[in-house]
């Protein structure tokens, strides 16, 4: 902690911990709401097609259930997300299976069932398209007038000039799937009539997309929609956008019953019809001299979006500018693209984009140091973009040379060098190990111009005892309740039970955008920084500067003489960056969190099972509020990258339907999967982030998938190009190598 801080660097116990481990946070599904109703979908069974008829079977009416179609939206028929192409209720194309079609209310769960089984919906099939091949071939039309849902060009120096001066080229095709979020809390959300408005409560990441989606679909003005967030038993990205849909579902059904409702799904169902990491397919050519020196880069990644865009286009923005990693090259061509398929349509997850084109960057720096004969680490450090260089899209890299930085400390922290070599002599045994290293970068916040526009807004008040946090972001986790209250403390000069967070309602809060982009600590807190001083300032009134006990009392007489004690706060960039969205270059983020992950696996050589022995960690975060916390959210970050890598394989069927129902048919790592932890932090603190903080939750998913295929490559002396890397895959290329490549 350093010494000009008094809480800021202290490394505190989540204050929401022990209520969630004594079981006495109620979600969603605990609270009881008297008087209502349950809601369930009527979903599609055909991935493509057409809406020809819906009716109700006679034994509908004797249950007093309440049915909507699309006939029934008062407002615009699609949920509000980034565009307007995702209906609410397919009206009358369906272009998946498992889309909502329809909306029952029942009184209680066995008349909802009964409800639901009288409805009868009658599709007429058209071809589906299932790849992204399919889509781009315009096999089908199925979005717009070519499939793309987005995509975008970077080009800078002269590519031919700079293949032209390589000794080498090497070219690989990288492929990453699905993974879901598997939060312990399922998705749900409540609704019910207010006066001539509506009000929500339900698990969320962002309880503004929820108001801007539902004044939407009922045609209402934004301030007649309220909505609060309910204890939110985990995200990672999954409660982004679908909250918005489910709110949507939940608003027409107690717009038109007149009835409160709630909807809370089963594991079952929320792992059918909820959004998914974005798949991915990059085709890589990468010039380098024959010392290790990359001298160009020509980079093509595409995503699968599924049906419609929800945040596709957002998430196709992070992929593109990630897609060269932490590494400078002169000459470079990065294409970007995402297709629509008849399937789910994908969306958030932690890291939003940047592990597919992490992975497929640095699968192709482990190719050229084989093609070299060089070491990983070594064709790393001669690589790292460093202070004064420029990013394919034209940024330039103000900060210390923090890539080269993480990446020694995770060799050191691994011993990486001597164990290499060790395990690159071991003989032959069942049990074989490896050690993989990768490197990676996440930029905080949105894209662009997306904060500078965002408007990020949060209010300090004072209550007669205590200062209270007013912000949209959310607790789901992460730990937002316990870093906003130190932030808070810090700027007013008062301890940390002088401070409240006040859970989010959007009649009360402000608009302090979503809580998703690692934004929550670097720019949310900022902005109450910012409120606390402005609070701080009106109470001292211009007399001596206060703090403590002294700063309450004082607060206590102005609200007294005042009637009120509140003060606004804004998180304002002052580092003239600039963007041409236009041209998709320029500034894209106002700071880099780093990362460097070293895992030793050991791999069995008869069931082809993978399992993490040591991880080393090395993150540079900016300034790290909460180092404990910190430390938690990278542990947890990179598990869940290890499990995308290795063994949760989720694909899609016949009629493009997830494959997993079920926990036992998607498997994520456990307690038996986590290896012994080496994790350190590093700080160059970054001047746009609250008290120098960098954004943290994404940045642990980017690399750690590379470094579990890289591992598991050593120990089997194969070469992967996909991640799940499972141990059919790993059985199949050693199978391969074996038999001469065929």
């Amino acid at each position: 902690m350093s010494e000009e801080f008094r809480i800021i660097g202290k490394s505190l116990p989540r204050f929401d911990g022990p209520v969630k481990v004594a079981g006495e946070v109620k979600f969603l599904e605990d609270i009881e709401i008297p008087g209502c109703w349950l809601g369930g979908v009527v979903r599609s069974e055909v991935p493509r097609g057409v809406v020809r008829k819906i009716e109700t079977l006679p034994a509908f009416a004797e249950t007093g259930a309440v049915l909507v179609t699309a006939e029934d939206i008062p407002g615009e028929n699609y949920v509000a997300i980034v565009r307007s192409d995702y209906p609410a209720l397919a009206a009358p194309a369906v272009n998946y299976a498992t889309q909502a079609v329809a909306l029952v209310a029942a009184p209680d769960a066995e008349s909802l069932k009964r409800a639901m089984a009288a409805v009868v919906v009658e599709i007429e099939p058209l071809p589906p398209i299932f790849t992204v091949e399919e889509s781009a071939a315009r096999k089908e039309l199925i979005w717009g007038e070519d499939n793309c849902i987005d995509h975008y060009h970077t080009e800078r120096g002269d590519l031919r000039k700079g293949f032209a001066e390589a000794d080498v080229v090497v070219e690989g095709e990288w492929e990453t799937g699905l993974q879901e979020q598997m939060y312990l809390e399922t998705q749900g959300m409540a609704a019910w009539r207010a006066g001539d408005g509506i009000e929500l409560l339900g698990s969320l990441q962002c309880p503004f997309y929820v108001v801007n989606a539902v004044a939407a679909a009922l045609g209402l003005p934004h301030e007649k929609v309220t909505v609060r967030q309910s204890a939110t038993g985990g995200a990672f990205g999954g409660k982004e956008d679908y909250p918005s849909i489910l709110g949507v579902y939940a608003a027409l059904l107690a717009w038109k019953s007149g009835k409160k409702v709630k909807i809370v799904y089963d594991r079952s169902e929320d792992l059918l019809v909820s959004p998914k990491r974005h798949p991915s397919k990059s085709r890589y050519r990468m010039g380098l001299t024959k010392d290790g020196k990359i001298t160009a880069l020509d980079a093509e990644i595409k995503l699968d979006a599924g049906a419609y865009t929800t945040l596709t286009r957002v998430v196709l923005q992070r992929t593109h500018l990630h897609a060269a990693g932490c590494y400078y090259v002169p000459n470079v061509r990065v294409r970007s693209s995402a297709w629509a398929t008849n399937t789910p349509p994908n969306g958030a997850f932690r890291g939003f984009g940047a592990p597919q084109a992490i992975f497929a960057i640095e699968r192709t720096m482990d190719l050229a140091a084989e093609r070299l004969e060089m070491d990983p680490l070594d064709i790393r450090l001669l690589n790292t973009i460093k202070t004064g260089d420029l990013f394919p899209y034209g940024q330039v890299l103000r900060e210390g040379n923090n890539a080269e930085g993480v990446l020694l400390k995770a060799a050191e922290l691994s011993d990486y060098r001597r164990r290499r070599e060790i395990l690159s002599q071991q003989s032959e045994g069942r049990f074989r190990k490896g050690i993989g290293i990768s490197l990676a970068l996440h930029g905080g916040g949105f894209t662009g111009a997306g904060e500078a526009n965002m408007g990020t807004t949060a209010k300090m008040t004072f209550d007669g005892k205590r200062f209270r946090i007013y912000t949209s972001s959310t607790e789901m986790g992460q730990g937002a309740s316990t870093v906003l209250p130190m932030v808070a403390a810090e700027a007013l000069g008062v301890e940390l039970e002088d401070v409240l967070y006040v859970e989010p309602d959007t009649k009360y809060t402000p608009n302090t955008g979503p809580t998703v982009a690692s934004r929550t600590t670097m720019y949310a807190g900022k902005a109450v920084q910012d409120a606390c001083e402005n609070l701080k300032k009106a109470i001292e009134n211009g007399g001596a500067p206060l703090s403590g006990k002294a700063l309450v009392e004082a607060a206590k007489r102005y609200l007294e003489k005042e009637g009120r004690a509140e003060a606004l706060g804004y998180n304002i960039f002052t580092d003239g960056q600039s963007w041409d969205e236009e041209k998709f270059a320029g500034d894209a983020y106002h700071g880099y969190a780093w990362i460097a992950n070293a895992v030793e696996v050991e791999l069995d050589m008869d069931t082809y099972e993978a399992t993490p022995l040591s991880a080393a960690v090395a993150a540079e975060v900016g300034r790290a509020i909460n180092p404990m916390q910190a430390k938690a959210q990278l542990t947890g970050g990179v598990l869940q990258a290890f499990g995308w890598a290795h063994i949760e394989d989720l694909k899609t069927d016949a009629k493009g339907r997830y494959t997993a129902a079920h926990m036992n048919a998607y498997l994520v790592p456990t307690t038996l999967d986590t290896p012994e932890w080496k994790v350190e932090l590093l700080e160059d603190p970054c001047p746009a982030g609250c008290y120098g903080a960098k954004g943290l939750g994404e940045l642990p998913c980017d690399a750690g998938a590379a470094a579990f295929v890289a591992a598991i490559d050593h120990a089997a002396q194969i070469f992967s190009h996909c991640a799940p890397m499972t141990g059919e895959r790993i059985f199949e290329a050693i199978e391969k190598r074996d038999n001469g490549g065929e």
